[in-house]
């Protein structure tokens, strides 16, 4: 039986059955509530058996460290749902493809900021955090990158930045592939 029939299930109930019952929010599917969630949940599902699943997972995670807005975990997770023996092998490929992605967003930040990397940070309304994570690189130093693997701020942000603040390149490297390593197995032990 394939993993998935049950997570399905579970977008098209009411996320809180006495609020149904009382009339009261939230007694809409969240499917219902969220529309782009059930579009995004069935194609993640559909990549995740396909035998280029994981040429896509690193695809994606390439492209979201330096320009693209959605993180790899859309994708990561349902494929270690559907094949939980490969959860090592797909957080291995999903850390990799992160970090050289970094490495491009470090070196759009360090040759390109002007021409490429601002204007993606004002494409996504990111220049306002640009600044937060100047004043974390002025404090903490590499040490930012380590932490930006693991918060809500997109990574991004993050490798784009050290470009530009001239983190020392060797442990940018570093410092990304333990975050997102970490955040990697993070995901996959709760998932596994």
């Amino acid at each position: 039986m394939r993993p998935w029939p049950r997570w399905r299930a579970a977008l098209n109930e009411p996320v809180n059955s006495q609020a149904d019952e009382a009339g009261g929010w939230p007694a809409q599917p969240v499917a219902a509530r969220v529309g782009w969630l059930r579009g995004l949940y069935d194609w993640a599902m559909a990549q995740a058996l396909r035998p280029y699943a994981l040429w896509t997972l690193a695809l994606i995670a390439f492209v979201e460290s330096s320009v693209f807005p959605i993180p790899p975990d859309v994708l990561l997770i349902p494929m270690v749902l559907a094949a939980p023996t490969r959860a090592w092998l797909i957080a291995g490929v999903c850390t990799l493809s992160s970090v050289a992605g970094g490495i491009a967003g470090y070196a759009i930040g360090a040759l390109l900021f002007e021409t490429l990397g601002q204007p993606i940070l004002e494409f996504y309304g990111l220049m306002d955090r640009y600044a937060d994570v100047q004043a974390l690189y002025r404090r903490y130093d590499v040490w930012a990158v380590g932490i930006a693997g693991l918060t809500p701020i997109p990574y991004k942000v993050f490798t784009l930045s050290a470009g530009v603040f001239a983190i020392s390149f060797p442990v940018f490297v570093v410092a990304s592939a333990a975050s997102r390593e970490t955040n990697a197995l993070r995901l996959m032990a709760a998932l596994w």
